[in-house]
């Protein structure tokens, strides 16, 4: 009788111990997770022109390689979902609607279960179709730009494939740190920041600090991918070389301290902040230190496991413009000169020959994923302004991550407070983009609060209820 007992008593403890383990490295229950990895150099071979400032900026180099790098997450109940970030300042709708094709084509995903990210990197190459009129390119131009842009969809597509194909088990941990680099441009100008912060006084405006940290670990412990966001623009450099600017050596950092890893960098709701001071490498690789530093805090530390689970939306909400454009307002900006604006009024004067209605509004991609029970991923598109992510985290709780620069570089994403403010983020520079207005109306930001909210209570819907936090220490 002691002998059965006792055998029972083991098989307890050891049935106990087994599944403790399993639990905790988050495999063999519900919870479970499988993840990829996929990469690609996306540095161009070609002269194609660099993006982000409207000028001629013909490439002299490269400081370190360009790429596209990919997530891929699939739950227990074969859900998946798949996040590619590049090296690249923006992607046009032509290209994202011709990458989700692709995506649906090749690997069966539908529209909410592919997020195309881009960092917002200012000394990357220029793309097709997007900022059309913004750089004073010739035929030859537009065609290197066209190619690559080709090119560089399928480079995209093989990562995406690397990281579907290498799915695993895997445990997800998350958390946030605090990175400080990032100023309120529309507040503070670089003399008034060097100043103020030599004489310890606060900068002026509204800022979001905050670095959302996912950490992916293999059945074995080993990370695997580390994926990060920030709110600032890549601006710091100006010049003509190939580089990845601040998230570019962020990405470089964490790499070199984690071999065989994979660090992935999502640019928040940066559309007003800018890294301050700048145009200089050294402060370029200060602010990349400063933020895996920052990364690096939150992987030493204890970090929440993600449970299992996985819930998509996605949604088109229609931006009005506030005035599309007419003839007659267009006729004197277009006999200006040979500018940016002028190059603009008159690819519409010619639109408007040509018997083009232009439309009212523009169709903006609202996208929500839930991560288990802790993780909210928001993404929307164009620049947004750090009141979006600073608001959708108070009505949506402290683990929600808003990715400000997902899926179409549509244009300049201003709440209300910075529409009423004006000035370049709020006021009339939607031309810029290309759209045939000078400005969203005013209920811009009602509009994409009301779609974030509807995507949301969609992948909220069948959520179960919360579980109590739990941290792990890695």
């Amino acid at each position: 009788m002691r002998t059965r007992l006792w055998i029972a008593q083991s098989l307890i403890v050891a049935f106990a111990v087994i599944s403790a383990a399993s639990a905790a490295r988050g495999f063999g229950d519900e919870t479970a997770w499988h993840a990829g990895i996929g990469r690609r150099v996306i540095t161009p071979q070609t002269d194609v022109w660099l993006a982000g400032y409207g000028t001629k900026r013909a490439p002299d180099g490269k400081l370190h390689d360009l790429w596209v790098k990919v997530l891929a997450l699939r739950a227990s109940d074969g859900k998946r979902v798949v996040m590619a970030t590049t090296d690249h300042m923006g992607m046009s709708k032509t290209i994202y609607e011709s990458l989700f094709a692709k995506m649906e084509r090749r690997f069966s995903l539908d529209r909410s279960e592919f997020m195309l990210t881009f960092s917002h990197n200012h000394c990357g190459p220029a793309l097709k179709d997007d900022l059309v009129d913004y750089y004073p390119t010739d035929e030859e131009q537009r065609r290197v730009i066209a190619e690559y842009s080709d090119w560089m969809e399928d480079r995209v597509v093989e990562a995406v494939g690397e990281a579907l194909d290498n799915l695993r088990p895997a445990r997800l941990l998350q958390g946030e740190g605090k990175c400080t680099f990032a100023v309120n441009r529309r507040e503070n100008t670089a003399e008034e920041v060097v100043k103020l912060r030599a004489e310890g006084k606060p900068l002026k405006g509204v800022v979001d600090h905050y670095v959302p940290v996912l950490a992916v670990h293999g059945d074995d412990g080993k990370l695997l991918g580390v994926l990060f966001g920030y709110a600032c623009h890549p601006t710091t450099l100006s010049f003509n070389t190939y580089c990845g600017d601040y998230p570019g050596f962020a990405q470089l950092n964490l790499e070199a301290s984690h071999p065989g890893t994979s660090a992935l960098f999502f640019n928040a709701c940066g559309g007003d902040q800018n890294p301050l001071p700048r145009r200089k490498l050294e402060l370029c690789e200060q602010y990349g230190k400063m933020l895996s530093d920052a990364v690096e805090d939150v992987l030493a530390k204890p970090m929440q496991p993600v449970s299992g689970g996985l819930r998509t939306a996605f949604e088109f909400v229609d931006l009005a413009y506030e005035e599309v454009v007419t003839r007659e307002k267009l006729l004197p900006i277009a006999n200006r000169g040979a500018g940016l604006h002028a190059r603009w009024a008159s690819r519409m004067l010619k639109m408007i020959d040509q018997g083009v209605t232009f439309p009212t509004s523009y169709p903006y991609p609202v996208q929500a994923w839930q991560i288990g029970d802790e993780l909210l991923l928001i993404g929307i598109g164009g620049e947004a302004v750090v009141d979006y992510s600073l608001r959708f985290k108070r009505e949506f709780g402290p683990t929600t991550w808003v990715c400000g620069y997902a899926n179409d570089m549509a244009a300049y994403i201003p709440s209300r407070r910075v529409w009423e403010e004006g000035g370049y983020e709020g006021g009339p520079h939607l031309d810029e983009y290309g759209r045939p207005a000078w400005r969203w109306a005013g209920d811009v930001e009602d509009r994409v609060a009301g779609a974030v909210h509807r995507v949301v209570e969609r992948v909220r819907a069948a959520a179960p209820r919360p579980r109590s936090p739990a941290v792990d220490q890695e």
